[in-house]
């Protein structure tokens, strides 16, 4: 347990922390479209940036916010498919057992608010927006446990974080099934050749960073341009890297004893220059503990601080700023309340019940030290959309009325749920006792 808690440990600390500037920015993106300088707000993410040779062919040209919801978020979607890549092969995901739960919790956490929806929506405008409640945001729920202190059991972080993943990966089949348009088959079978052509260097065991960034972006860039939203290329290309290491991990920790050793014999401590032995050691030692680090391991490590601590909160500076007013939401009201009620209640139901009825047939077990109280009160931390269901709406809508709404539902609804589950939370979980 030992072995696959303390990386999860890392990833929690990780979401946990980086949730408080992603509700800054949040706070931030709402007071600014909401003030005298709102126009600024708009103008700025409308504003048209290229990439490229403009008097050309070869240029990308789009305004600020698709930069970002298109380009950044395939850098965010990347490393949850390099997180869901690693759980399955060897975290929380790795055996039916274990994984079994979060499965039956995910399915109804996807399922339930889809179905609360559409029969709320009942033949208005917006069905389109279905997709919109059914996502959980990881980062601000893991946040929220992290309120409650030492008190919340690991069983109950580790199958939070293991339900959110399991429920990324159906938000990510929805966006490339359900909310792709117009699509350029052939520029998709480009992609998946290439993709292809990555995953048998993988099989192989031939990485190079280089070449896969390379290659990476121009499955981007088909993708882009195919009618299949470009973030699923970065999905795509987590898939590809490798997991395995190229150095055995005890041979490795002989190497190092070996090579420090020249530190040993010459340790003056008022020596500010190293001998050329010792650079030659530590050249070799970098060497070594490159290869005994996996290239997927290596990647989520060096980009997750990048994600969450940068691109997630510029997404939500960027796509959080709607204006609180229902003038003008007359044939669009209906859009807040039914994403409201499906996130809150949709998911709590889902989650719950689904989960009853795993550990009822004795397909699931609950988490170690964990009790129905606690679940529901996760349940209730499941309504918490946010950053996934401000993507998902701004692929299901393109009218600004239904945006807006639907922007609205959303946190509300986040904010809703956020802080019933704390509550119930709190009130059901043990103050640790402490011994000294």
């Amino acid at each position: 347990m030992k072995f696959i808690s303390n990386p999860l440990k890392r990833f929690i600390n990780l979401e946990t922390s980086s949730s408080i500037i992603l509700f800054a920015c949040s706070i931030i993106a709402i007071l600014w479209a909401n003030s005298s300088y709102g126009y600024l707000y708009k103008d700025l993410w409308s504003r048209e940036f290229i990439l490229g040779f403009v008097d050309t062919k070869f240029h990308l040209a789009k305004p600020l916010i698709l930069w970002i919801n298109d380009g950044l978020m395939a850098i965010f979607f990347f490393v949850i498919g390099l997180e869901v890549k690693r759980e399955i092969l060897a975290g929380e995901l790795t055996t039916l057992r274990k994984a079994s739960l979060p499965i039956f919790a995910a399915i109804g956490g996807m399922a339930f608010p889809v179905l609360i929806f559409l029969v709320l929506n009942n033949g208005k405008i917006g069905a389109e927006g279905w997709g919109v409640p059914m996502a959980t945001d990881i980062a601000f729920t893991l946040g929220i446990l992290k309120l409650l202190g030492n008190r919340v059991p690991l069983g109950l972080k580790i199958f939070l974080t293991a339900f959110a993943i399991v429920d990324d990966i159906g938000a990510v089949l929805v966006i490339a099934i359900f909310y792709s348009a117009n699509i350029q088959w052939d520029l998709i079978t480009y992609g998946m050749l290439i993709f292809a052509f990555v995953s048998f260097l993988s099989y192989k065991e031939i990485y190079s960073k280089y070449l896969y960034f390379v290659l990476g972006v121009i499955v981007w860039l088909l993708f882009l341009k195919s009618g299949v939203h470009p973030t699923i290329a970065g999905i795509l290309m987590a898939f590809a890297i490798p997991i395995k290491r190229k150095a055995n991990l005890t041979e490795y920790v002989k190497l190092i004893r070996e090579e420090l050793s020249v530190f040993k014999e010459d340790a003056t401590p008022s020596k500010t220059i190293l001998t050329k032995e010792q650079l030659e050691v530590i050249g070799s030692v970098e060497g070594i503990t490159e290869k005994v680090n996996s290239p997927l391991q290596s990647l989520e490590h060096n980009l997750h601080g990048w994600v969450s601590y940068i691109i997630m909160p510029i997404f939500a500076l960027a796509n959080a700023g709607v204006v609180i007013s229902f003038d003008g939401l007359e044939d669009s009201s209906h859009i807040v309340v039914n994403i409201t009620l499906a996130l809150v209640l949709g998911n709590t139901i889902g989650i719950l019940l689904m989960s009853f009825i795993g550990i009822k047939l004795k397909l699931a077990d609950l988490p170690e030290n964990v009790n129905f109280g606690q679940l529901i009160g996760v349940s209730f931390l499941g309504g918490l959309g946010f950053t996934m269901s401000l993507f998902i709406a701004n692929l299901a809508y393109t009218e600004e009325n239904l945006i807006s709404a639907s922007k609205m539902g959303i946190i509300l609804g986040s904010l809703v749920a956020g802080i019933l589950g704390y509550i119930i939370l709190r009130s059901t979980l043990k103050p640790k006792v402490t011994t000294g």
